[in-house]
């Protein structure tokens, strides 16, 4: 397999403090095919690349199920063919299979491995992550200023530690950064955006465009 080096392109790792702040408004809950369409055209990945994160996403887990079994918790996230991997592992050798099999997946580009080493977290704990990726898209929604669309974001939280995706200017990686950081149970935000230009983003948003593999622009 073939991998597209990104360091000129992939922030990894900007990770900023968060602070608790009151979380006002609710996430209004859209369904139906008429919401589905709406959010699969206005994505700024190709349609090629929507359809191989969930193939991504679905073999990685798979083999990290079968050699690895329940003494890890592991997400395996993929954005623009850019796998994310969150949770818990024992041992630092399970964080490096983990990497490796990810990596020896098709169609991988890189992979960015957030797997922290400690026992997997509680029921409880995840009960409490998924509340709060559920708040911060809330308040994605709710922003009164429109300086992104929320559905360029992808959220990601384990252990309160919430992880941002997508395609995005650097105007709206701060604007969403902003916002997730200030949302109740946020320990800290992790970047791992791939930056656009402005107007990379205007046309992407106004034309239904796809966007290259790897798009232009300095980390």
């Amino acid at each position: 397999m073939t991998r597209t080096p990104l360091r000129s392109t992939l922030v990894l790792f900007a990770i900023a403090a968060a602070t608790a702040l009151p979380l006002a408004g609710c996430f209004p809950i859209m369904a139906g095919g008429a919401a589905v369409t709406a959010s699969v055209a206005s994505d700024r990945r190709t349609s090629g690349a929507m359809v191989d994160d969930e193939a991504i996403e679905w073999k990685v887990g798979d083999k990290i199920a079968q050699r690895l079994g329940d003494r890890v918790h592991i997400n395996v996230t993929s954005y623009n063919r850019i796998v994310l991997l969150t949770g818990e592992a024992p041992r630092e050798e399970d964080k490096a299979l983990a990497e490796q099999l990810a990596r020896e997946t098709d169609n991988v580009r890189d992979v960015v491995n957030e797997i922290q080493i400690a026992n997997p977290t509680s029921l409880g704990s995840r009960a409490s992550d998924s509340s709060i990726t559920a708040q911060v898209k809330a308040r994605f929604v709710n922003q009164s200023n429109g300086a992104f669309a929320a559905n360029h974001v992808k959220v990601v939280t384990e252990n309160g530690v919430v992880y941002l995706m997508g395609l995005v200017t650097r105007r709206e990686a701060d604007a969403a950064t902003q916002i997730a950081r200030t949302t109740s149970g946020v320990r800290k935000v992790v970047r791992v955006f791939e930056y656009i230009p402005e107007e990379e983003a205007r046309r992407l948003d106004r034309q239904g465009a796809e966007p290259k593999d790897t798009p232009k622009g300095n980390p």
